[in-house]
């Protein structure tokens, strides 16, 4: 599971006293030899997140999903773009369902309950380093009833939104992330057409950019299982 290297993380919260709170306790986990794990940088914004996660290439992120300036939601969703290759791992206070789920679609490895951080945050980094995903034992039963109600309702609102079996493959790529040129190979169709239903998809969904359209892929529930 672990390296001989310790592991690289960037924490990505705006409440300082809580940054200050995790190093401490990853700290002590380092120090006791029972998690090598070195803090890399820290961040309170979605800018200041994608250009450290960019910069310093960190192993696992820590990332809340309430900041200042920005969200993790959209934050999740940029570093995906940006072919960000690390593991994140939300930490937040709110336990509702949807926070859970829109978190896990957007990319997240792992939800840990701020107010739990003490008794699931080492639990949870070395289940997401064993390529497993993490979820609180209270919310999982929730949280895979909601996954398994999924397909039936992607299929609901993309009929609404009038999206040709064409239009969803692309939104798919793009909800993963891939350049229109790697959309054009996978489906082996030109860049021009990538971009004509990419025009359609934005119409339809009435935004103007990737990241919108993801968000709204997310707020919609336009994203397959």
């Amino acid at each position: 599971m672990l390296r001989d290297r310790k592991l690289s993380v960037l924490l990505v919260d705006d409440d300082l006293r809580f940054r200050q709170g995790l190093h401490t306790f990853l700290d002590f986990h380092s120090n006791s030899g029972q998690l090598p794990i070195e803090v890399v940088a820290e961040a309170e914004s979605t800018e200041q997140a994608i250009s450290l996660a960019v910069q310093k290439q960190p192993d696992l992120i820590l990332l809340d999903l309430e900041l200042a300036t920005g969200d993790g939601i959209t934050t999740l969703i940029r570093l995906r773009e940006k072919s960000f290759v690390g593991k994140v791992l939300v930490l937040s206070a709110h336990q509702e369902d949807d926070f859970i789920f829109r978190a896990m679609q957007a990319g997240s490895v792992g939800y840990v309950f701020k107010n739990h951080v003490t008794t699931q945050l080492y639990e949870a980094i070395t289940t997401v380093l064993n390529s497993e995903i993490y979820l609180p034992a209270e919310v999982a039963s929730g949280f895979f009833r909601r996954f398994h109600t999924y397909s039936e309702a992607f299929l609901i609102t993309c009929q609404k939104l009038n999206l040709s079996e064409r239009e969803q493959e692309v939104l798919q790529f793009l909800v993963k992330g891939y350049s229109n040129e790697e959309m054009a190979k996978r489906l082996y169709v030109t860049v021009a057409t990538i971009k004509a239903h990419l025009t359609n998809i934005f119409e339809k969904m009435q935004v103007t950019s990737r990241t919108q359209a993801v968000l709204a892929a997310l707020k919609l529930g336009v994203i397959p299982t």
